[in-house]
């Protein structure tokens, strides 16, 4: 690490540094340079640590970002010189402006402020992620379920961004949420999935209706008891949270619903049985749906593990149901038997830590549906004696974004 030339930092007809303020070019290896400013907001904080690569990419001035895009234009991208380095920077306290000039000839200015939110320190890091990206998810066990259940109004939700906020965030971190009091109406999932951004649809159109008909087309459809399972883990783009809005409740003592934070369940599997976690991480299992609903005739197939981790290893993805598991399964013969014995496994604990309540008329369950597995028991069907579920999806991508926007709206309020 060395310190600049002093005269390096000189830029004609810009103030300079005050002697508080701290700027380096460091160079251990060629592949760290870096650009090193000292916080003068906060005595005693780390100093902010910025590739000078990264700084160059992110140029804020109007040859390379559009502001009203609110990203870079491609045209350094077109020829990029990777080699560019730190010809002169320079500080203005008073404006708080980090100026630097390139050995390419260019010009660029960073306001402290933004620099600040991207600093690449750890701390800085992990806020963003927690905070901003998305909320850091809590798993729970079956008997944690009494504590982490959060009841939600109808009206409030439609009524109240924080409200909206609040049922959003519990969802995000904990993965269900109940809410209470909707009317008895078909148009409710529509309203609150408007309320988010808009619904998912599926094969199965946009809402659905989960009751016992002959002739069903989805074992859901059946009175007979539904076991755990993720829905739809036959497409790519799986629906992320579920919308169960009950209108009718069957009046025999089944129908009860059952979750698991299977998240939790992988949790005890990599920590006790690491070895059949690691089947179900990297066992690709063939999922399916063939049928029909009304006139669309349909064929789903994808290819997944249980357990999906992303990069990192944090989980961000369940897969599992047992009628829409394909007989197909297009893994070499030695994978099979310990498959099937990891899966018995993790079924089992599925099982020792769900959690059961019944719903009524007017509440609407939401969860996580890439992380909670879900089911009922069976129950009694008559003429009078009926279930009526109504069903909807919304993506995760949809409720993150609106998640975001209502922070910063009341942020900034």
């Amino acid at each position: 690490m060395f310190q600049a030339d002093p005269q390096l930092s000189r830029v004609p007809g810009r103030r300079q540094p005050k002697p508080e303020l701290d700027l380096k070019t460091a160079s251990k290896q060629d592949h760290l340079r870096m650009v090193i400013v000292m916080d003068h907001q906060s005595p005693g904080k780390l100093d902010m640590q910025f590739p000078d690569i990264w700084l160059r990419d992110n140029c804020r001035c109007g040859e390379c970002f559009l502001p009203q895009t609110m990203s870079r234009l491609p045209q350094l991208w077109n020829n990029l010189d990777t080699s560019v380095r730190v010809q002169q920077h320079s500080v203005d306290l008073d404006q708080e402006i980090l100026y630097i000039t390139w050995s390419d000839g260019h010009a660029s200015q960073y306001p402290l402020a933004w620099l600040r939110e991207r600093d690449f320190s750890l701390a800085n890091r992990t806020r963003y992620l927690s905070d901003f990206y998305r909320p850091e998810p809590r798993h729970w066990s079956g008997t944690d379920f009494e504590h982490i259940r959060r009841e939600f109004q109808y009206r409030d939700l439609l009524a109240s961004d924080e409200a909206l906020l609040e049922w959003l965030d519990h969802l995000a971190v904990y993965g269900v949420a109940l809410i209470k009091q909707a009317p008895l109406e078909f148009d409710v999932l529509r309203r609150l999935c408007n309320r988010v951004g808009f619904m998912r649809r599926t094969t199965y159109g946009d809402e659905f209706s989960v009751r016992a008909q002959p002739g069903a087309s989805n074992y859901a459809y059946l009175a007979a008891p539904l076991p755990l399972h993720t829905d739809m883990p036959y497409f790519e783009y799986k629906p992320g949270v579920t919308l169960l809005h009950t209108l009718e409740q069957s009046d025999s003592p089944g129908g009860v619903n059952l979750l698991t934070d299977a998240y939790h369940v992988a949790d005890l599997m990599r920590e006790r049985y690491p070895e059949q976690f690691r089947v179900l991480c990297q066992t690709s299992v063939d999922w399916a749906d063939i049928g029909r609903d009304g006139e669309l005739e349909f064929h789903n197939i994808w290819r997944a593990p249980v357990i999906n981790l992303d990069a990192e290893g944090r989980y961000v993805r369940i897969n599992h149901s047992i009628p829409q598991r394909d007989s197909h399964f297009t893994v070499p013969l030695e994978q099979v038997r310990p498959w099937y014995e990891a899966m018995a496994l993790f079924v089992r604990l599925a099982h020792e830590e769900a959690c059961s309540f019944k719903t009524t008329p007017g509440d609407v369950l939401t969860f996580n549906n890439l992380r909670l597995v879900h089911g009922r028991t069976g129950y009694d069907d008559t003429d009078r004696n009926v279930r009526h579920i109504v069903g909807a999806f919304i993506d995760w991508d949809i409720v993150y974004s609106r998640l975001r926007v209502l922070r910063n709206s009341k942020s900034n309020s």
